[in-house]
């Protein structure tokens, strides 16, 4: 059968021989994946190396090395073959290796060179996944480094060819127009909006049984997950005509070939497929597609430090791949989900990975390969730099790597397993223990969709319950049993790389599960808070629910290994009990005494002693002698909380104040006596009195005044007195109080006969401001203000005088006050 992608081989061979590099920009259909690798086999260039391809899944990797072996009239093994996770089948004659993404980033790390093959080829790279970047990232290096006759080629549907271009050294792009068949599209939209992003199982399966009536050949539906394919499978029950078939990637590799495979003549199919059936593979016989419009994605927060998955509107350039599959062997229909003017709401591409998606394998993948600094390498995105950072102190908690960002014995160690750093660590580390075996069952529990779904109502959280249905699948009847025989598989396959010591346990104790799923998740060690409601908080600061009457909702202590991830409390769906125990045992060393003083106004001091991990409060005890500085600071921010009125204010700590605002207002050399600058002034001369306080009254015990005087120098003190005198001295000797409240205006308050003879107004401040004068009479109630005392003798006292003389005739009113003698007494 001749493809689209035929055409283009001989540019393609072209751009390989003299750029080294090529970008191949195919849309679905075209044949690229399955043709451009053995057209290849050939070149000069390659002689005796072999190719290596990259996939994104484990599902498309298995169908092209199938497809191109069935191509050459072979079995798969032989010239072409493949390896993933847990399969492979290759031997000494395979030229073409299809892998997927974690085996070619231990290619790499296993040997940077890439000694024996000439050719690594990035299928679907579109995608942009975590893995993928970093492959890519890593031959790059590889090719600049050591190996320039290493050939690249990056093929892809709908990546901007022009950026991937620049970055393979401005490499040749060649354009494949594929092979189309008309595709009708048909818009059908959800009464609740699917691009928000919902999903109604009772609408799409009308939408299949509509689409079996209206059209022909199978039926292909995009879900977003497992959950949507097992309740839509649920609503269509036994299809009349067509055989219901589900596809994922949490499929057994059988159960997803005979999604693929052709229909039994006479039989349709509808496939219930995931963003897995978007590219690379062909499934025989669709001809309809019918997209929800929705995608599942994973993204990572910063903030809690943890995953999770989200329901999203799919791209468009996503709606595009999915719509093209309609049309890849005939005409075909596609209906779509939402209404026609929703698709200028899409994104034009999903975000890449690299940019949302937890960073902690890509920094041990760059580790292990050498690189400490990824500006090392060329991307097409970059990693951000405050996950990237985030992602090694993880890994520096987990002594997979040093302080200078190394990969260390251990890290290496954990990179040999090909999965996430959290849960090699958690193996490895437990196999030191003899609990190995029980470190490979939680991994590969962890590694799964929760196998008790279906039983989250009366199991809760409890990932022992799943332990136990892995270990015993017939007393769990009505879950999913695929689930749990891929986890088994995968434990004994973890299992087999151990020593005998190692799972000497193979049944641990159930006690010991949280103790091994704590290695894996240090900081999400979770102790309960206090309430009815089953509440806790995380040893990272974020906090967690268990839903209502989960069994564990009363443990003291949990590890929390799945959540929703959201703000301010995530829901949490796995988890396992620890005892304080077994914590204090495992991360005694992380434990800090932590000292909490605090000043209650009505207990005063109140001092804790506190052991802490994290924000985990471990213990919590009185201390009868706190630390004074702590106490002092405790004191220090009560006063601050409730202002300076806390302090003793007595009547000559008042005036001392006002004294010194009066100076400061007229010579800013003066401390500031505003309320702010004493809050920081006076608390700091007051500070080691404070660290003595113990009580409210204590508090009334201090020495405001004094601290005041402290914060004048050697010649301010001296002039204090001089420019700002407490009190005036009348002429009759008798000394009055000065009233500095007002800094503009000081004032003295003094009965008028008191002042006879004086012929100038008192003055302060080396006679700078003069005094106001509230003048009094015989009663010492006010009858005139003045600060013009010799203006007032000239002109108002007559006044004052015919007023008060009848009143007060005992008293002297002389005709003229400036020579009359002062007096205090009445005649």
């Amino acid at each position: 059968m001749v493809l689209p992608i035929h055409d283009s081989l001989d540019e393609i061979r072209n751009a390989l021989k003299r750029a080294g590099a090529v970008v191949v920009h195919a849309p679905p259909g075209a044949g690229k994946t399955t043709i451009v690798p053995p057209a290849l086999l050939s070149e000069e260039w390659l002689g005796r190396n072999r190719i290596v391809m990259l996939e994104p899944r484990r599902l498309a990797a298995r169908a092209a090395a199938h497809r191109m072996s069935h191509l050459r009239g072979e079995s798969v093994g032989r010239t072409i073959g493949y390896r993933t996770r847990l399969d492979t089948k290759v031997s000494g004659a395979t030229r073409i290796e299809v892998v997927t993404e974690g085996v070619l980033t231990r290619m790499v790390q296993q040997d940077p060179t890439l000694d024996g093959y000439g050719l690594v080829i990035f299928d679907e790279f579109h995608e942009r996944s975590l893995q993928g970047d970093t492959g890519l990232a890593l031959v790059l290096h590889t090719r600049h480094l050591v190996r320039p006759d290493l050939r690249v080629a990056v093929m892809s549907a709908t990546i901007d060819g022009i950026a991937v271009a620049r970055l393979l050294d401005n490499a040749p792009v060649v354009s494949s127009s594929g092979r189309h068949f008309e595709v009708e599209t048909r818009y059908r939209p959800v009464a609740v909006a699917p691009l928000a992003a919902s999903f109604n199982a009772t609408f799409v399966a009308g939408t299949v049984r509509t689409a079996l009536s209206e059209t022909e050949g199978d039926v292909l539906v995009f879900l977003p997950g497992a959950p949507e394919i097992h309740r839509l499978g649920d609503h269509l029950g036994q299809t009349d005509g067509a055989d219901v078939i589900a596809l994922h990637g949490s499929l057994s590799p059988q159960d997803q070939d005979r999604a693929i495979a052709p229909s039994s003549p006479g039989q349709r199919k509808v496939v219930l497929a995931t963003s897995i059936a978007e590219t690379s593979l062909t499934i025989e016989g669709v001809r309809v597609v019918i997209d929800t419009g929705l995608a599942r994605r994973s993204r990572f927060s910063p903030r809690t430090g943890m995953s999770r998955l989200e329901t999203l509107r799919v791209s468009r350039a996503a709606a595009d791949q999915r719509r093209g599959r309609a049309g890849r062997t005939a005409p075909g229909v596609c209906y779509r989900l939402w209404a026609e003017d929703e698709n200028a709401t899409l994104q034009s591409f999903a975000p890449p990975e690299i940019l949302e998606g937890d960073l902690a394998p890509l920094a041990l993948d760059l580790a292990i390969a050498g690189v400490t600094d990824p500006s090392e390498l060329s991307w097409l995105d970059a990693p951000p730099a405050a996950a990237f950072s985030q992602a090694r102190e993880l890994l520096r908690q987990l002594d997979a790597l040093d302080e200078l960002g190394k990969a260390t014995t251990h890290g290496q160690s954990m990179s040999r397993f090909g999965m996430h750093p959290r849960l090699s660590h958690m193996i490895l580390r437990a196999s030191g223990s003899g609990l190995g075996a029980l470190g490979c069952e939680l991994a590969a529990i962890l590694g799964e969709r929760d196998p008790l779904r279906s039983l989250r109502d009366t199991v809760g959280t409890d990932l022992g319950s799943r332990v136990e249905a892995m270990r015993k699948p017939r007393e769990y009847p009505g879950v999913d049993q695929g689930a749990l025989r891929r986890a088994a598989d995968q434990a004994r396959h973890w299992q087999s790389r151990l020593s005998k010591n190692d799972v000497a346990e193979r049944h641990a104790d159930p006690t010991a599960l949280g103790r091994v799923l704590a290695l894996a998740f240090p900081e999400r060690l979770a102790r309960r808070r206090p309430g009815p409601q089953p509440r806790y908080l995380l040893r990272n600061g974020t906090g967690a629910t268990l839903p209502e009457g989960d069994p564990l909702g009363q443990e003291p202590f949990l590890v929390i290994a799945e959540s929703d991830g959201r703000a301010p409390e995530a829901r949490a769906w796995l988890t396992a009990p620890v005892t304080l125990s077994d914590v204090e045992e495992d991360f005694g060393d992380q434990v800090i005494e932590a000292h909490d003083v605090e000043w209650d106004e009505e207990h005063g001091i109140r001092a804790w002693k506190e052991r802490r991990l994290g924000a985990l409060v471990l213990s919590r005890g009185l201390e009868r002698s706190p630390d004074p500085q702590r106490v002092a600071d405790a004191v220090a921010e009560g006063i601050r909380r409730h202002g300076l009125d806390l302090l003793p204010w007595s009547e000559g700590a008042i005036r001392l104040r006002e004294r010194l605002a009066f100076l400061r207002a007229h010579d800013p050399s003066w401390p500031d006596m505003s309320d702010g600058a004493l809050m920081v002034s006076l608390l700091e001369n007051l500070h080691d009195a404070l660290g003595r306080i113990r009580s409210s009254r204590e508090l009334r015990t201090l020495d405001v005044a004094g601290s005041l005087l402290g914060m004048l120098d050697w010649d301010q003190r001296r002039r204090l007195e001089q420019l700002a005198p407490t009190h005036f001295e009348a002429p009759t000797g008798s000394r009055l109080s000065i009233d500095y409240s007002d800094p503009q205006a000081p004032s003295v308050s003094v009965r008028l006969q008191e002042m006879f003879g004086a012929r100038e107004t008192p003055t302060v401040l080396s006679g700078r401001v003069a005094l106001t004068l509230h003048l009094l009479s015989p009663a010492q109630r006010p009858v005139q203000v003045t600060r013009d005392l010799a203006g007032f003798w000239r002109s108002s006292y007559f006044d004052v005088r015919k007023d008060l003389r009848a009143r007060y005739p005992k008293h002297a009113w002389p005709d003229d006050p400036v020579t009359a003698t002062p007096t205090k007494r009445a005649r």
